[in-house]
């Protein structure tokens, strides 16, 4: 028996596909949303088009949301349309969801813990906000934006720190690293190495979506982390002994970011809290699962 009609938009990106899987195996009736440069069966939406997605709200009439579709690449270059997708896209969602005749039982919505900026120790949902780039702006000032809705609109807020995972593209860091490692390159050039962040494995991400969907959607924000922090040179370390070869890192200039985050972890305990214990994936045996993928 379905558990209800559910919403996932950004359903041809990384983490939009083990949520469509996770979601299916949850019982629900899932119905895929994607932007028009995306691939895949699901439905091709422009979020920036107000018009179009009422109309794809009215055709999907869910019960509930999962709001992945983003950009989400720090360095993509254009500010106006991370600002657009992230901001206004969003709100176009939101205005549509809440015009409804029967609105969804809970909206999630995934903002970043590129929000807090740089800051010590294990970071919970209390800090203060301090973003560092445009993402990270864009997606503060998404949140503040959805809490114009959640009067009308039962709506969760989730902070995933960073995450990887087979099929994640390889502009970012770690499938970057692991791709080198899989292709035994020579040499392999990165930006800044001694900085520390807490990566997941995006099975644990969603599986934490998922729980937090069977919850009551009353503007609660959640961090979505491991709790613990490694660096890019630990990474490269434990892909070496993953892979038997070693690899030259050259630190590349134009790799390294303005306003770089040097540390960068999370404090799981609301969710785990929330949610109950949740799937443990060492960052190991997520480097091997990706190697092994790739190879």
């Amino acid at each position: 028996m379905s558990r209800g009609r559910i919403l996932l938009t950004g359903a041809s990106g990384f983490t939009g596909h083990y949520a469509a899987e996770a979601l299916r195996r949850a019982g629900y009736d899932v119905h895929e949303w994607r932007s028009a440069s995306g691939l895949g069966t699901a439905e091709s939406v422009d979020l920036l088009d107000r018009t179009a997605v009422a109309a794809a709200v009215g055709r999907a009439m869910p019960d509930y949301v999962l709001h992945l579709a983003a950009i989400s690449f720090i360095a993509h270059g254009n500010a106006a349309a991370i600002y657009a997708v992230n901001i206004v896209g969003t709100r176009n969602l939101l205005e549509a969801l809440s015009n409804m005749e029967t609105p969804p039982r809970h909206v999630l919505l995934a903002s970043s813990a590129n929000v807090y900026g740089e800051q010590e120790g294990g970071i919970d949902e209390s800090a203060p906000l301090r973003p560092q780039n445009d993402y990270a702006v864009s997606k503060m000032a998404m949140e503040r934006m959805a809490s114009l809705w959640m009067g009308r609109l039962p709506i969760t807020i989730v902070r995933p720190f960073n995450y990887t995972g087979v099929g994640q593209d390889v502009k970012f860091l770690l499938p970057k690293i692991v791709s080198h490692f899989q292709r035994r390159a020579e040499v392999m050039e990165l930006g800044n190495i001694d900085v520390w962040r807490d990566f997941s494995d995006v099975r644990r991400v969603v599986e934490s979506y998922v729980r937090l969907l069977d919850r009551p959607g009353k503007g609660e924000v959640f961090n979505v982390c491991s709790g613990k922090e490694r660096s890019i040179r630990e990474i490269i370390a434990t892909m070496e002994q993953i892979s038997g070869h070693r690899i030259e890192v050259r630190v590349n200039p134009a790799f390294v970011r303005d306003n770089e985050i040097t540390h960068l972890h999370g404090d799981p305990g609301r969710l785990e809290r929330a949610v109950g214990p949740l799937p443990q994936f060492e960052i190991r045996d997520t480097l091997a699962w990706m190697y092994l993928a790739q190879a």
